[in-house]
């Protein structure tokens, strides 16, 4: 692999990553578009590991908090104007976040072989990109959106919880589908955003690592080190500023740039599966 690959597939897994826009059809479109031959399932772990990091240090203060509140205590109080700050308002959310990543975890285990065999098609990859956008639209007319992470309940962590399982369909986009199930459930898009995140990371961490182990009984053939390396780094500095600038974005933004660009991505998307050889 070039630089250049190297550099451009991580950009594009950052950015697909973390916005609400399913990173499965650009990690597979951009390649094919530039001809580009397929990276391979090695550096794909490099990308994942690279945005696992981003996810990691830029909530790990939240994530100190959230344990030592689900334990009892309070430390590392938070700053006026904190994101944080509701947090302290809501203890039991740790608990919450833990109890909500079970759906994906288990839909996961028992359907990644049916998922990665039945459902990776073109198709499936542009209704889905179609019609999440939608969802999110119709998400933002009909939600409340107004209450907080310190009003999350156990139902409602569940609700969202079990959306994310649905994210196993290519095309979805994780935080697509938990952002707009949070909508739905009344939440202002900030904290739609963050939970949408936080959410993630266990996720994230379970199948990085998973794959990472994987790597490490096999080892990295010489030839993919310098990517693979490169890889990790360009996705996690990539991924922490879209983590931050998305955050930011929705505080004073609707999502409707998003719904346009995955209206629109999916009709391409179908587009070529009808008149060209898609590569999935």
């Amino acid at each position: 692999m070039s630089l250049l690959q190297v550099v451009v597939l991580a950009l594009v897994q950052a950015a697909t990553e973390f916005l609400p826009v399913s990173s499965t059809a650009h990690l597979v479109l951009v390649p094919w578009l530039l001809g580009w031959d397929d990276p391979g399932l090695l550096f794909d772990i490099a990308l994942h590991l690279g945005t696992l990091g981003a996810v990691l240090v830029y909530f790990a203060r939240t994530w100190v908090r959230l344990i030592a509140l689900g334990l009892g205590k309070q430390i590392l109080p938070p700053e006026p104007g904190d994101p944080d700050a509701v947090i302290y308002k809501n203890p039991r959310l740790f608990w919450f976040l833990v109890a909500a990543t079970f759906p994906a975890g288990i839909a996961g285990l028992a359907l990644e072989d049916y998922v990665e065999s039945t459902l990776r098609s073109p198709v499936v990859i542009g209704v889905m990109l179609i019609s999440v956008g939608l969802l999110i639209w119709w998400a933002e007319r009909k939600g409340r959106l107004n209450d907080d992470l310190d009003r999350m309940s156990l139902r409602q962590a569940m609700l969202i919880g079990c959306a994310q399982a649905v994210a196993l369909i290519p095309g979805t986009s994780r935080s697509g589908i938990t952002i707009a199930a949070a909508l739905l459930l009344g939440f202002r898009r900030p904290a739609a955003a963050r939970f949408s995140f936080l959410l993630s990371s266990p996720i994230i961490a379970g199948a990085s690592l998973k794959a990472a182990l994987d790597v490490w009984k096999e080892g990295i053939p010489l030839a993919m080190q310098v990517p693979f390396f490169i890889g990790i780094v360009v996705s996690a500095v990539a991924g922490y500023a879209v983590i931050a600038l998305f955050l930011r974005y929705v505080q004073r933004s609707t999502m409707s740039v998003f719904i346009l660009y995955r209206v629109i991505f999916g009709i391409i998307v179908l587009a070529l599966a009808l008149f060209f050889r898609f590569p999935v």
